[in-house]
C-alpha cells in the first residue's frame, strides 16, 4: 500500500491574505475530487486542490468506506456462476431509481451512462491502475418485489482487495507525482466561502463565469482523520482559476441540514441518528455553488441505514458503524412486532427506514444466533475489515474458521447495542434494560417459535426462509455469507443474541445538477461556465443519477465516474 497520503500535502497557517492562480481548482480531498485533478494532471495541467480538513483527512470519505464496486458481468461474476448484463443491470437500476420528476432528466442520462461504463470499461481501467477485488462477489439490496422493482437481480458488489484505501491508492500515488512535478499542490485548511465570478447575472450568460475561489484559512490542527477540527479563522485567501470542480461531498454530518431536506415520503425524521460519516461531511459547499449560479436538485433524495450500532471505539460525534448482514436475522420493530415482507436484512434499504419510522419508534432489533453472526455479520468500513484492508492472506483465512471476525466480536463483547444470552428469557431481560420502548416479551417469543416451527420442514410459508435457502444456491452466499438454516432456539447454534439498530445517516443522492461532462447547470438548463461538479456534490452525476433508491456499489462508482468526467471537461475547457 501507497504511503500516507498526507506525504502529498501542503498547509498553511497563515494569518496575512493570499493570492495566487492555478488551471484547475478542485474543492474537495475525497475521492471524485482526486480522480478529477489526476485527470487534469494527465492533460498536462496545473490543479490546485483546496481542503477545509488538515492531512490526516486527505481521501475523505472513501477511505472508510468497505470500498464495495459495483461491475456488470464481471470475470468474477462469470467465475462465481452468476449470469448478469447490462439489459437485466437496466431493469434493475430503472426498477430502484423511479425516475419521476422532470429535473431527472439529466439523472437518467447519467445513469444510462454509468450503467455502460460499470459493463463496459470499468473493470480494465481500475485494473490498469493496479485496483484488485476479492473473487467473492456480495449480493447486497436483493429487493424481494418483482423483476421490474428495487434491487441487484443478481450479485453485482465487488470488494476491492484493499477495501477504500485501495481504491484511493492510485489516485493518490498519480496526485503525489503531480506534486513532485510542481504541477499539484494541495492546501489543506483552506476553507471555501465563496466561488468568485464575474458578470451580474443581468447580462448575457457568457457574461457570467466562474473564475476562482476565496475562503478562509483555518487554524492548524493536529488531530487524528475523520476527528472534528477547529474552524479558527487565522487568515484568508483567493485563487483564480480557469475552472473550478467542486467535490466537496454530501450532507450526512450535517444532522441539521439532513432533517432541513428530510423526504415527506418516510415519515417524521428519526428523533436520533448516527453519523456514518465525520462531522465535516456538512454540505456546506452546495449553498456556495448554489449562490454562484448552479442548480440544486433532488434535496430530499437520501441513503441511510437502519443497521447503524454505535461505535465502541468513536472517531467523530455519534459515530456509528454500519452491520452489512446476512439475510437470516430476525428482524423486529422496537415493540418485538416482526418486520413484513419483504423488508428482510439486506434487501431493501428505504422501505425499511420507512416501515421502522412509521411504528413512532427509530430503532428496531436483530434477533440472531452465534451460528448466524460467525457467517453473516460484517462491518462496513476499511478500519473493521484489517485482513481486507491490509491484503493480509492469514488474517483473511480467520473468515471460515470456525468464530466470527475480531472486529464483529469485539462488539459483541462491548458494544453498547448488543445483548448476548444462553436463554430467551435472559436475552429479553438484556433487550428490555438497553430500550426505552414498550418491548413486548410475550410478542417476541411469539415471533421466534413461530419462526422456529416452520425450519422444521423443507416446506415453508415463511418468506424469509425461502429467501435464505435460495440465497444459498449462490455459491459465495453458500460459503461465506449464508448460514444454513436453523431454529434460533437450537442450544447448539447459541448464545442468543439480540442487537439493537439505530438509523446512520449516510448518503446524499440529489446535488448539483449537471451535464454529461460534469459542467454545473443553471436553473435554465445552461452550463454555468467555468463551473463543474462531481461525486456526492453531484448526486454522483446530474443531480441524481440514482433517483430514489441505490443498488450499493453504487457510491465509489459514482465518483470515480462523475470525478473522471469533470476533470477530463475541465482541463479540456483551460
Amino acid at each position: 500500500m501507497e504511503s500516507d497520503p498526507s506525504t502529498v500535502s501542503t498547509s498553511s497557517t497563515s494569518t496575512t491574505s493570499s493570492t495566487s492562480s492555478t488551471d484547475v481548482i478542485v474543492v474537495g480531498a475525497g475521492l471524485a475530487g482526486l480522480v478529477a485533478a489526476c485527470e487534469v494532471l494527465e492533460a498536462g495541467k496545473h490543479v490546485t486542490v483546496l481542503e477545509q480538513e488538515p492531512a490526516s483527512s486527505f481521501g475523505g470519505q472513501a477511505w472508510w468506506s468497505f470500498g464495495g464496486i459495483f461491475l456488470v458481468d464481471s470475470p468474477e461474476q462469470r467465475r462465481m456462476r452468476v449470469r448478469d448484463s447490462l439489459e437485466l443491470a437496466r431493469q434493475d437500476w430503472l426498477g430502484s431509481a423511479g425516475f419521476d420528476r422532470p429535473e431527472d432528466e439529466w439523472g437518467r442520462r447519467w445513469a444510462e451512462a454509468y450503467l455502460q461504463f460499470a459493463a463496459g470499461e470499468k473493470r480494465a481501467w481500475l485494473n490498469s491502475l493496479g485496483v484488485r477485488f476479492f473473487p467473492v462477489v456480495g449480493w447486497a439490496e436483493r429487493g424481494g418485489y418483482t423483476a421490474n422493482g428495487h434491487g441487484n437481480s443478481v450479485p453485482r458488489f465487488h470488494i476491492t482487495w484493499g477495501t477504500g484505501p485501495g481504491v484511493l491508492e492510485p489516485f493518490v500515488a498519480r496526485f503525489r507525482r503531480g506534486v513532485a512535478e510542481g504541477r499539484a499542490r494541495v492546501l489543506h485548511r483552506h476553507r471555501v466561502d465563496e466561488l468568485v465570478t464575474v458578470g451580474d447575472g443581468a447580462e448575457r450568460a457568457s457574461a457570467h463565469r466562474v473564475v476562482g475561489a476565496r475562503g478562509s484559512v483555518l487554524a492548524a490542527s493536529a488531530v487524528g482523520r475523520g476527528e472534528e477540527s477547529s474552524r479558527a479563522v487565522v487568515g484568508s485567501f483567493e485563487i483564480s482559476a480557469g475552472a473550478v470542480i467542486v467535490a466537496s461531498g454530501g450532507i450526512g454530518g450535517n444532522h441539521e441540514l439532513v432533517r432541513q431536506q428530510w423526504p415527506r415520503r418516510l415519515g417524521a425524521a428519526p428523533a436520533t441518528m448516527l453519523s456514518g460519516v465525520p462531522a465535516h461531511v456538512d454540505g456546506r459547499m452546495l449553498g456556495i455553488t448554489a449562490s454562484a449560479g448552479a442548480r440544486l436538485v433532488n434535496g430530499d433524495r437520501m441513503w441511510h441505514y437502519t443497521e447503524g450500532i454505535e461505535n465502541h471505539s468513536p472517531v467523530w460525534r455519534q459515530h456509528g458503524i454500519r452491520i452489512l448482514p446476512g439475510p437470516s436475522s430476525l428482524w423486529l420493530d422496537a415493540t418485538g412486532k416482526r418486520l413484513p415482507v419483504p423488508l428482510f436484512p439486506g434487501f431493501d434499504t428505504l422501505g425499511t427506514l420507512e416501515h421502522i419510522l412509521s411504528t413512532g419508534y427509530d430503532h428496531s432489533w436483530f434477533v440472531l444466533t452465534q451460528s448466524i453472526i460467525e457467517k453473516e455479520f460484517a462491518l462496513s468500513g476499511s478500519e473493521q475489515n484489517p485482513d481486507l484492508t491490509g491484503r493480509d492472506l492469514k488474517l483473511l483465512a480467520q473468515r471460515v474458521r470456525p468464530g466470527a471476525p475480531g472486529p464483529v466480536e469485539a462488539f459483541k463483547e462491548k458494544g453498547a447495542d448488543f445483548v448476548v444470552a444462553s436463554t430467551l428469557p435472559e436475552l429479553l431481560h438484556g433487550m428490555a434494560r438497553i430500550t426505552t420502548a414498550p418491548l413486548d416479551p410475550a410478542l417476541v417469543t411469539r415471533e421466534i417459535v413461530a419462526r422456529d416451527r416452520e425450519v422444521d420442514n423443507v416446506f415453508t410459508k415463511d418468506a424469509q426462509l425461502t429467501a435464505v435457502r435460495g440465497a444459498r444456491h449462490y455459491l459465495g452466499d453458500k460459503l461465506i455469507r449464508v448460514a444454513k438454516p436453523h431454529r434460533l432456539l437450537d442450544p447448539a447454534a447459541g448464545p442468543l443474541i439480540a442487537v439493537k439498530l439505530h438509523v446512520l445517516t449516510r448518503k446524499s443522492l440529489g446535488g448539483i445538477q449537471t451535464d454529461l461532462q460534469g459542467r454545473a447547470l443553471d436553473a435554465s438548463g445552461s452550463p454555468v461556465p467555468g463551473l463543474y461538479a462531481a461525486g456526492e456534490a453531484s448526486g454522483f452525476g446530474g443531480g441524481g443519477m440514482h433517483g430514489y433508491r441505490a443498488l450499493e456499489g453504487t457510491f465509489l462508482g459514482g465518483c470515480l465516474f462523475s470525478g473522471r468526467a469533470a476533470g477530463r471537461s475541465a482541463a479540456g475547457a483551460v
